[in-house]
């Protein structure tokens, strides 16, 4: 007899609205036997039928719920929503790469797939969601006939599922390093040594966005990682490009990725503690007329909050300092445990103790390939800010 899961009074609410997790200290009673990763029945308080999903008693997430009405789980149910969200990113008009699938935003919770090309990175988080790979897998090759398929199931929150880390070809004899296309510029996703599945697909539509601040402009990208941004302001016209990674294999990839377009004498790079350089920045009285930051999460926990505020504030004012009056900061938060607000007042006290004066050019968020569920504000997590000193 499989589990089922008997939630306390009034705790139906969110799963009803749409949110995919349900929390272990938010269930009253669960009845019958089974074993992690089985399929689990969830029930309000009162027994009505709440829906069905994959259950793991090592996390607080108890249940990610997968079906809402009577469907059977399978091979058959990941194609059709593999599928339509696909047909979603087509819709929009995303072609050469992109999120195809964004975990519980596509009803597939704790399921990653990043289309590269022709090849596919798949990244799986959940215990429930892992012991289906192999039909996830077959699913992807009967509707793609992909060259190959990656898995990146590297990422330390497997662990709290009781899971190892992984990181292979699963499908296909194929060179990782995949040439993209992204904004009309050619770019390498290392799907082996790349960050997140191989490359950043969610800056996209904000890497194109810079374009008009960047021509005849002198442009420094911090935490640049494979240079995304840096080859974008070349391609709209930059004088010329800083690009600052503390990762030399990174910078290696931003000069293969210049190289690839043309742009190796617009786009150079320094390797280095991006912190430590913009002080020496300073102290040297350089300025730009453009600065990016887009540093990888300071939290991946509210307990971390505090201390991730005092970082990003620290690097804007530091930002701040080496942009040119006119010029433009664009500045951005990949962590959903720092909302807007909370960012916009960061911002506010790094302007007021930095001297500068700013407006806001444009807010943005995640590409649309990457949705976010409104009943699930985990799905959020993109902040972008364009900011011009005046």
């Amino acid at each position: 007899m499989s589990y089922r899961v008997y939630l306390k009074k009034k705790e139906d609410r969110r799963i009803r609205e749409g949110h995919a997790w349900v929390y272990a200290n938010e269930v009253e009673r669960i009845e019958g036997e089974g074993h992690n990763g089985d399929l689990a029945t969830v029930y309000d308080h009162t027994g009505v039928y709440v829906g069905k999903g994959y259950i793991n008693h090592l996390s607080k997430i108890l249940v990610r719920i997968l079906i809402r009405g009577e469907e059977e789980p399978g091979k058959e149910l990941f194609k059709e929503r593999i599928k339509a969200a696909d047909d979603y990113r087509r819709r929009l008009g995303y072609d050469d790469c992109y999120r195809m699938v964004f975990a519980e935003a596509d009803e597939l919770p704790a399921l990653i797939i990043d289309k590269y090309h022709d090849v596919f990175s798949m990244q799986v988080l959940s215990l429930g969601m892992d012991l289906h790979k192999q039909e996830i897998i077959h699913a992807l090759v009967e509707l793609f006939d992909p060259r190959g398929i990656y898995e990146r199931s590297d990422v330390e929150v497997r662990r709290k599922e009781g899971l190892q880390l992984v990181k292979g070809p699963v499908y296909g004899d194929f060179d990782p390093r995949v040439e993209i296309t992204e904004n009309g510029l050619k770019m390498i996703a290392d799907l082996e040594n790349g960050q997140k599945t191989g490359y950043f697909l969610d800056q996209k539509e904000n890497r194109f966005a810079i374009r008009r601040y960047c021509k005849d402009a002198e442009v420094l990208d911090c935490f640049c990682n494979v240079g995304g941004f840096s080859i974008n302001a070349a391609a709209a016209g930059a004088k010329s490009v800083t690009a600052l990674d503390i990762s030399e294999r990174a910078l290696a990839d931003v000069r293969d990725n210049a190289a690839l377009n043309g742009f190796e004498n617009i786009v150079k790079t320094e390797q280095g503690d991006v912190f430590e350089v913009l002080r020496r920045y300073r102290k040297e009285g350089r300025s730009f007329d453009v600065v990016v930051l887009d540093p990888p999460a300071f939290t991946k926990s509210a307990a971390d909050v505090k201390n991730a505020y005092g970082g990003y504030k620290d690097i804007n004012i530091l930002g701040m300092k080496l942009v040119k009056k006119g010029g433009f900061l664009v500045t951005a938060s990949c962590s959903h445990y720092m909302p807007s607000n909370l960012f916009e007042k960061m911002l506010r006290e790094a302007a007021k103790e930095s001297g500068k004066k700013l407006r806001l050019a444009e807010y943005k968020t995640q590409a649309p390939d990457h949705p976010a569920l409104l009943a699930q504000e985990e799905t959020t997590y993109l902040k972008f800010y364009v900011l011009q000193v005046i």
